[in-house]
């Protein structure tokens, strides 16, 4: 489908996406290892999150290009919407990510300026390119929260309330604009296979860039050589690998729309919660309460 076309059809209907200005403070208190009782998983969320200062700005920046192509007022409010909270988003991230380096992981930096050279790399590939990896990344985000989400007495109970609170934060924002830059991509350029190919560009180009990361820190640290380590992050990201991908399939499907894909009620329960707190508040779970109710401190 052409632009033009969709200029044709029917105005869609804006999402209400919510950008909240959350200031997450990221002190010395905080340990790099923020889940003791998982030292693999804490480093591999640690990995993912150095991405994102770097991921999070190439789309937005695709978002607002491509936002110049359609004239739906609908799909232009979802996209703000979107650069608003990725915006967001990554600032978060760099915070934390500072922290990290700062915290025994300099190294960290190598990793950051091979990224930077990437999204560098990237920014120079057609429109329709760049708008596929981004919805295709985002795709990968639907698995993601649900896993999360679902999983979260398993993956943060008794972890640090800070950096939980900004994982599961981002992931119900990630679900508040899922459709944003499918809807884009279908309504500026609709074709199938660039599209499926966004799919696995995106997730893949992502999850290589964290596992870089974090087999860094665990090298550092000592773990990486450890075969009960080791095991333990390949049994985690084979569990991550098997409940995205069938995240991942389904959205290769023709006729496929996130929409379709049912979100955690934890979602909703964590919106209605910050909803009611003052503005500025920092949205702090209480990760000793084992089923990390989607309430705040």
């Amino acid at each position: 489908m052409t632009a033009r076309a969709a200029g044709q059809r029917e105005a869609s209907t804006p999402h209400g996406i919510i950008v909240r200005k959350i200031p997450f403070a990221f002190d010395e208190g905080i340990e790099p290892i923020w889940n003791p009782a998982q030292p693999e998983w804490s480093h591999m969320v640690n990995g993912a999150s150095l991405t994102m200062p770097y991921l999070e700005p190439f789309l937005i920046r695709t978002m607002r290009e491509a936002m110049a192509l359609v004239d739906d007022p609908g799909l232009k409010e979802d996209a703000r919407g979107f650069i608003g909270q990725e915006g967001q988003h990554f600032q978060n991230h760099r915070r934390y990510n500072e922290m990290l380096k700062a915290r025994g992981y300099p190294e960290l930096a190598e990793v950051e300026d091979e990224m930077e050279a990437d999204y560098i790399r990237f920014q120079k590939k057609s429109l329709r390119w760049r708008l596929a990896y981004t919805a295709g990344f985002e795709t990968m985000t639907v698995g993601l929260t649900e896993w999360l989400i679902t999983n979260r007495r398993a993956f943060f109970a008794d972890a640090d309330p800070s950096v939980t609170s900004l994982v599961l934060w981002h992931m119900v924002e990630e679900t508040e604009h899922k459709t944003a830059a499918f809807d884009l991509y279908q309504a500026a350029f609709g074709d199938y296979w660039p599209r499926v190919w966004g799919v696995f560009c995106g997730s893949l180009h992502v999850i290589k860039c964290s596992r870089k990361a974090y087999i860094l820190m665990l090298e550092r640290d000592g773990r990486w050589r450890n075969g009960r380590s080791r095991l333990r992050v390949w049994r985690r990201a084979a569990d991550m690998l098997w409940n995205v991908g069938k995240v991942l399939v389904g959205s290769m499907m023709p006729g496929h729309h996130p929409s379709r894909v049912s979100d955690p009620a934890w979602v909703r329960q964590w919106a209605d919660a910050y909803a009611g707190l003052p503005e500025n508040h920092i949205p702090l779970l209480d990760t000793r309460d084992p089923e990390i109710p989607a309430r705040f401190a």
